[in-house]
């Protein structure tokens, strides 16, 4: 498309390179107060755009101050958007369970024309067209915890993910391997509990 993007924090953008980029995820422990898990993201606002911001399988390129918009068989592209929506992450939709980062789109009117939020604030989802991918399960990242992701003790009954293999900064010590509705559901050997979100929000975690 070639719109050209301004980007704020770009943590999320280099998670495939720098697994200590993963986030915070809720976590139970029994005190009764899970925490919870924010997404990995960039807070990006567009200075040039089409109708749609990053549509459903489009794709961009990556930068450290900026990122463009490019066809998916363009040398740039990086990562592809898995799905879009407007809003804020927090009310909307979850990203599909192995979403790599999120971008936060900030809402733009049309220039010259005075009209604000003709682009509307929104997210998208996007994977990495390459691998290694921080939100495929075990990977160490991603904005979701979800089966097969292993974590640490970060204090305050919190927990991180980090890759599984130990290839992060940090070893793992669980791994969640079910997600059910209730604790009860877990299997006897679950020494955490892992805030997961979705339809089966407990994750059963292991030592490792």
């Amino acid at each position: 498309m070639g719109e050209r993007w301004s980007a704020g924090a770009v943590c999320a953008l280099l998670a495939a390179l720098l697994a200590g980029c993963s986030t915070t995820s809720g976590s139970d422990t029994g005190d009764g107060s899970p925490g919870a898990k924010p997404s990995e993201s960039s807070t990006t606002q567009p200075s040039g755009y089409g109708a749609v911001f990053l549509a459903v399988d489009e794709c961009s390129s990556f930068g450290t101050t900026s990122f463009t918009e490019v066809p998916c068989t363009s040398e740039r592209a990086a990562a592809r958007v898995i799905a879009r929506y407007d809003g804020d992450v927090g009310s909307g939709p979850a990203c599909p369970a192995t979403t790599d980062f999120v971008l936060h789109i900030s809402a733009q009117g049309t220039p010259g024309t005075g009209r604000d939020g003709a682009v509307p604030k929104g997210y998208a989802c996007m994977r990495d067209l390459e691998p290694p991918h921080p939100g495929d399960p075990g990977g160490g990242g991603g904005p979701r915890t979800i089966v097969g992701d292993c974590v640490y003790g970060s204090g305050s009954g919190q927990v991180r993910e980090t890759a599984c293999d130990g290839s992060g900064p940090k070893k793992p010590q669980y791994k969640v391997v079910k997600a059910v509705l209730k604790r009860a559901s877990c299997p006897p050997s679950t020494a955490l509990y892992v805030q997961l979100g979705g339809s089966q929000p407990v994750g059963c975690a292991r030592p490792v």
